[in-house]
């Protein structure tokens, strides 16, 4: 996890020092009186547990699930067209050349299906949709029979309108503290710098693209500044990046009081400053991806990882040094 895209946020301080101390006992059971320096190195699965057992801060926005299948489709249902690949999908037809087709940003309107086996004698669905543009009907042959159609059930490439609206109807016009930094630019959809744990107003739910069927618009509620992240649905294998792992309906400061303003204004843009403690790193810069600890005579020293070669150094729990 890098330290500029990290949208973890974790409240470790206690819990990880317990940890840090057991293993410094038992380092320094075995290292007492012989004047070698030991370094233990804490375990993958070590981060995790202490990841997962300070999780009760955590207050996310659980948004009622979109379910639907095939055989409740009613004729107009709406699709919009996120990548013109789709075209590899559809069966080929007289009517137009298929290869040179261009659909992205389309709306395709499904309107009912047949069915018959293309191979055998399966009565198997072929869906039926026409471009809401220009009249053209695509068809897609699913390979399915009808009763073989679970909750669920998606086409590639294609974001179920009724879904983004089932999306923005619980979220808009509403605010939430956001909790990835991980922001686009509304025009260029570039990524951008971004803050995390601030409040936002969200002004719209989009169709999205062929990866993350959502496209989420807001502004924020201290600057005005607007922007938009790719969202999954909930029936995405993109976990992480849907609505309730986002964003989070109370301000997360409230549950950390000690942190002064000053050290959570540092903690919401992804900064990080010598005498922090861990916990108030590991909430502006995320989860490590390694702990090595390094307890001596002085105290007990600490590295924690993160990916392209940054670290941060703890001596007795407060950061020390660090590279970005």
């Amino acid at each position: 996890m890098c330290l500029t895209c990290s949208h973890l946020w974790r409240n470790v301080q206690q819990p990880f020092c317990q940890l840090a101390v057991g293993l410094a006992l038992c380092v320094a059971t075995v290292a007492c009186g012989t004047g070698i320096e030991v370094t233990e190195h804490v375990t993958d699965k070590d981060v995790r547990r202490v990841i997962e057992q300070t999780d009760a801060h955590q207050q996310p926005v659980t948004l009622s699930a979109y379910v639907d299948s095939v055989p409740a489709w009613r004729q107009g249902k709406r699709f919009w067209v996120a990548d013109n690949q789709v075209r590899q999908l559809f069966a080929r037809s007289g009517d137009f050349d298929i290869d040179s087709v261009k659909l992205a940003a389309h709306v395709l309107a499904f309107t009912g299906y047949d069915t018959g086996g293309l191979y055998d004698n399966r009565q198997t669905v072929n869906l039926q949709f026409k471009d809401v543009a220009d009249e053209k009907t695509y068809v897609y042959r699913t390979g399915k029979t009808i009763d073989e159609f679970r909750p669920g059930f998606s086409i590639p490439m294609l974001v179920d309108m009724d879904m983004v609206e089932h999306i923005a109807r619980q979220v808009v016009g509403k605010e939430y503290y956001i909790r990835t930094p991980i922001w686009y630019d509304r025009q260029t959809e570039q990524m951008m710098d971004g803050r995390h744990f601030i409040k936002i107003h969200v002004d719209s739910v989009l169709p999205g693209n062929a990866v993350m069927p959502l496209r989420l618009m807001f502004t924020t509620v201290d600057s005005g500044e607007r922007a938009m992240v790719w969202m999954s649905d909930n029936n995405s294998v993109m976990r992480g990046r849907d609505f309730d792992a986002m964003f989070i309906a109370s301000d997360p400061h409230l549950f950390y009081p000690a942190i002064t303003d000053a050290t959570w204004l540092r903690i919401t843009r992804g900064e990080v400053a010598e005498g922090m403690t861990k916990e108030e790193c590991r909430l502006s810069l995320g989860s490590p991806n390694r702990i090595s600890t390094n307890p001596d005579q002085a105290g007990l020293r600490e590295y924690w990882y993160y990916d392209g070669g940054s670290y941060l150094f703890f001596v007795d729990g407060l950061l020390n040094q660090f590279r970005r």
